[in-house]
């Protein structure tokens, strides 16, 4: 009799228990509630009118806006077969168009833009607030697109055929309804598709599970299905790989983030390619499949190194046998960042102590061999676009205080000219670029860059910005800022750029030293950065914010709850913060390969250790701290601001908060919108760091 009393007691202990523990701000993660929107609509309205009253608030916005709409930026070029296209949004066209020129008119630096789609006036007529994601051409002839559509610019999109000729969308075309997946031209009546198929067709990150090929004038439930991935996994993936006249369809099942299973549809069925998980193909060029390696290889008793891009003859990998080339092998400093091909070479672009180098390679009698292009160095360089019919590609060279340039170039000769650049908006000869390192808590040196005034004392009183990202192997370079110049630098700001673990700018090894278990280590770094800037005396505890947007959110929501007496203002933006319940918001679960899984305990038991939602005390001297976040952010959940700014308001902390009504995890879809964002961040800078 005695048992049945002490169970039922125990069951109601742990009731109580889950009870106290539950969330009691989980309301706000009901996007479009009322009660979470009457939060955002009553914070938007404090948050505006406290940060546009301040003195510098217009002139930052007009300023920013002017930037934005500038008829002098850089129509960054797309090559599809003999025309070059381009999305462009300026002042007359606030949601953008989507238009062409010949490649002859393009490159003479007057182009003749023939007009394909208006986003504003389609959105007008649809009462839809229509943002272009992008479009993908029928090969060789490219008279045929796959126009993607986001509703508000969330990461779904909806997929309409479109006929660039007849400059409309296809009558009973292809058609793919809203959802997070994609689609690409096998032939011009054959389409490959991943989507949502109906029930059970997604995995819980909001992923398609499926892949599918589309015949033309059959409906999309009945295409054939030729992979399915399990619903546990992040995704399925399908779409086009072309090497000269070869053509190959290519499926990736991606297990996590960093992990995937790669297969090419051949003769009606699947081959797997015996390559390693964490690599995927990265480019085919003369029957050569191009891998960057995330970890040592052992092929038949040689290793190849992590961090080494390397190709295998595709041919006799789809046999199964693997006959290995290494293209380039990096040492400490260098890691590669990007590559690309042309008709007849690959373009490798790579990274020594943060800075670029770009290199041709040509596979000739059996091996790679190199040629180093003469850019323009310390800055960075990014390939803009390649031609898969010439020699011709397209770069840009940027650095902190010089304006970006588009160049023009040939990899068949080497030769490459400026074609564009942006004009100054800032006067950078009045400031200048100064790279540190800093000692992080286990000793590993990580370099920053400082951008500031050749006028500044090193007296610890000037404004510093300091931001960082630290995940997902994202590299974070010297790029010309015309908004940073004038709304920051201009204002006597100076502005900082951390290479802070979980990035890639050292190659894998870099990014893998932050994951999961050794998350504490980006941390670590951040506030080491912030530890030097003040032991310098660039700047001081009371003079230094910091910023961050999605991961980089993240990263400074643990900045400010672990080491609060460092930064006086904090920019969260977009971010993750309740490390509990990421996994299951959104496309949370897509980045457990990252951050670890909170749902089993010995994976939670180091995520709360610093899940910035969990770790907020009271009677803490906090920042008061910004909060940006967008409605229609489908990616990064926009609960996670939301209950966190909640939370600190319930402690009694001040704090701004300021949700946009769409953007996607971008933030902004339009000018005006992306103006009004930098002015806010700005003016609420400028108001806590002077």
């Amino acid at each position: 009799m005695k048992n049945h009393i002490i169970i039922p007691m125990l069951f109601f202990a742990a009731c109580l228990s889950a009870i106290s523990q539950e969330d009691p701000y989980k309301w706000m993660e009901e996007v479009e509630g009322d009660r979470a929107l009457e939060f955002v609509k009553k914070q938007n309205k404090i948050t505006e009118e406290r940060l546009s009253s301040q003195k510098e608030y217009q002139d930052i916005f007009n300023k920013s806006l002017e930037i934005y709409n500038s008829p002098d930026r850089i129509a960054y070029p797309t090559i599809n077969g003999d025309f070059i296209y381009n999305f462009w949004q300026d002042k007359e066209h606030v949601r953008g168009i989507w238009r062409r020129a010949s490649k002859s008119s393009y490159v003479s630096g007057n182009p003749d833009w023939e007009v394909l789609l208006d986003l504003d006036e389609m959105s007008k007529k649809d009462n839809v607030q229509w943002v272009f994601k992008g479009a993908s051409g029928l090969h060789p002839t490219y008279d045929l697109f796959l126009v993607n559509l986001s509703k508000g610019g969330g990461d779904a999109v909806e997929i309409r055929e479109f006929d660039v000729n007849k400059k409309a969308f296809v009558n009973d075309g292809f058609f793919i309804d809203e959802s997070k997946g994609g689609a690409d031209f096998i032939d011009r009546n054959t389409l490959i598709v991943y989507t949502e198929f109906g029930e059970n067709s997604m995995t819980t990150s909001g992923y398609p599970r499926q892949v599918r090929m589309w015949k033309r004038g059959t409906t999309l439930q009945d295409a054939l299905l030729i992979y399915e991935a399990e619903e546990t996994d992040l995704g399925s993936f399908g779409g086009q790989i072309r090497d000269g006249s070869e053509s190959y369809t290519l499926i990736t099942k991606a297990i996590t983030i960093f992990s995937y299973h790669t297969y090419l549809w051949l003769n009606n069925k699947l081959v797997k390619l015996d390559i390693p998980e964490d690599a995927s193909i990265s480019g085919l060029l003369n029957n050569q499949a191009v891998l960057n390696l995330k970890s040592d290889w052992n092929v038949n008793g040689k290793i190849y190194a992590q961090g080494t891009l390397i190709s295998l003859d595709l041919k006799e990998l789809i046999d199964g046998q693997k006959k290995i080339q290494v293209i380039f092998q990096p040492d400490e400093q260098t890691s590669v960042q990007g590559v690309s091909s042309t008709k007849s070479k690959l373009l490798v672009n790579l990274l020594t102590n943060v800075k670029s180098e770009l290199y041709i390679y040509s596979f000739d009698n059996g091996k790679w061999e190199k040629e180093k292009v003469n850019a323009p160095d310390l800055g960075t360089i990014g390939l803009a676009a390649t031609d898969e019919l010439s020699g011709e590609y397209f770069f840009t060279f940027t650095n902190f205080l010089t304006p970006t340039t588009l160049f023009i170039a040939n990899a068949d000769d080497n030769s490459y000219k400026p074609f564009k650049s942006l004009p100054a908006y800032f006067d950078g000869s009045k400031y200048q670029v100064q790279q540190f390192q800093a000692k992080s808590k286990d000793g590993t040196l990580v370099p920053y860059f400082v951008v500031s005034s050749k006028s500044a004392k090193l007296d610890g009183t000037n404004p510093t910005l300091l931001y960082a990202y630290g995940g997902f192997e994202v590299s974070q370079v010297p790029n010309y800022s015309a908004t940073t110049g004038t709304a920051w630098l201009e204002n006597g700001g100076v502005y900082v750029l951390a290479n802070i673990r979980g990035g890639g700018e050292f190659g894998p090894k870099w990014h893998q030293a932050g994951l999961k278990e050794k998350r504490q280590n980006v941390y670590d770094d951040f506030h080491a950065v912030a530890e030097d800037l003040i032991s310098r005396k660039i700047t001081s505890n009371k003079n230094l914010g910091i910023y961050g947007g999605s991961n980089g959110g993240l990263l400074v929501g643990v900045a400010f709850t672990q080491r609060p007496d460092l930064y006086q203002a904090v920019v969260c933006a977009v971010p993750l913060l309740d490390m509990q319940r990421y996994n299951q918001l959104l496309a949370g679960a897509s980045w457990m390969g990252e951050y670890g899984d909170p749902d089993k305990p010995e994976q939670w038991a180091f995520i709360k250790k610093y899940s910035p939602y969990h770790n907020l005390k009271e009677g803490v001297a906090y920042p008061e701290v910004y909060f940006f976040t967008s409605t229609k952010d489908d990616r990064v959940h926009p609960g996670h601001a939301r209950k966190m700014a909640a939370k600190m308001m319930d402690m009694g902390y001040p704090i701004l908060y300021y949700e946009n009504t769409e953007g996607g995890h971008a933030g902004s879809s339009t000018n005006e919108q992306r103006a009004k964002s930098t002015a806010l961040m700005y003016a609420y800078l400028l108001m806590k760091l002077r």
